[in-house]
């Protein structure tokens, strides 16, 4: 990488920082914080016991002392683990509007990065194409969120190609404790995730994040195009000045989703749909809600 280069990607990093940390600290406030469990329970306080208090929380130490039974008061660890799970294949470098797929994934994937570290939580990625790109294990600190920034600006993947269920089973292989996952990609994959998303989301708290651009179902009337497969490197022509063709090019993509939305149902994983061009701020927000 020449000194452009990394001036560029500096330059985006800092960029990404500004709007990130600001959404995260004053749009999202408590919404990260409310909408995710920990990991556990742990010690609070002690106060005199009451009736229906579960006698195994009985503090026998404070009781002797005092002659009246008190009981030990626990609160919700809200020490987490987020892990990002970011799909680098190369179908996310298309966009139609003011960002490419990618962008819009990696601006998605600061903000939550950086309303984790505001909670005190672990962050952690896992890259993934058809392969395990690049992991980055969980840890805490605006260092390590610049550094998971400073990854995605600048990744190149050695495959174009994209499986979801692989990626699946290399995380629930890493992770041996309770995390939340946010699976962020534009969940391009021929092949049937199903199971092993069902599977990951017995054992975590998935939830999915679709990125697309509005081009992948309104095709315009601009004549014979040609159209390339990022992951497949398969063209074709497409005479877009006939109806037909543009009514076929829309019902597939709208069949297609329809067909992720069901699996992401039938999973009870939670998730939100964002095009480049949305205020994917609200739609977060409303992901959070939907705890």
């Amino acid at each position: 990488m020449d000194n452009n280069q990394e001036k560029d990607i500096l330059g985006k990093v800092r960029n990404i920082e500004i709007k990130s940390k600001r959404l995260s600290q004053n749009i999202f406030a408590g919404q990260y914080h409310s909408a995710f469990r920990g990991s556990g329970m742990t010690f609070s306080e002690v106060r005199e016991y009451q009736f229906g208090d579960d006698i195994r929380n009985i503090d026998w130490n404070v009781t002797a002392r005092f002659h009246h039974p008190y009981v030990k008061v626990f609160e919700e660890e809200r020490e987490l683990t987020l892990m990002l799970m970011i799909d680098v294949s190369s179908s996310l470098d298309f966009g139609t509007h003011t960002m490419m797929k990618r962008d819009k994934v990696t601006e998605i994937a600061a903000t939550l990065a950086f309303s984790a570290i505001q909670n005190n939580d672990k962050v952690g990625v896992i890259f993934f194409s058809d392969r395990i790109e690049k992991y980055i294990p969980p840890k805490k600190g605006r260092k390590h969120i610049l550094y998971i920034i400073r990854e995605m600006l600048g990744f190149k993947p050695e495959s174009n190609r994209t499986d979801i269920s692989m990626a699946l089973r290399f995380m629930m292989k890493i992770m041996k404790r309770q995390c939340t996952v946010f699976l962020l990609s534009d969940f391009y994959d021929r092949n049937s995730f199903k199971d092993d998303l069902l599977l990951a989301n017995h054992k975590f708290e998935i939830m999915a994040v679709q990125v697309y651009d509005q081009r992948a179902y309104q095709m315009p009337d601009i004549g014979l195009v040609r159209t390339y497969d990022a992951e497949t490197e398969e063209e074709a022509w497409l005479d877009t000045s006939d109806k037909r063709v543009r009514t076929l090019y829309r019902d597939m993509w709208l069949k297609s989703n329809a067909e992720l939305t069901d699996v992401f149902k039938k999973c009870n994983v939670r998730h939100v749909s964002i095009a480049t061009s949305d205020d994917y701020v609200k739609k977060l927000m409303a992901l959070f809600d939907k705890k």
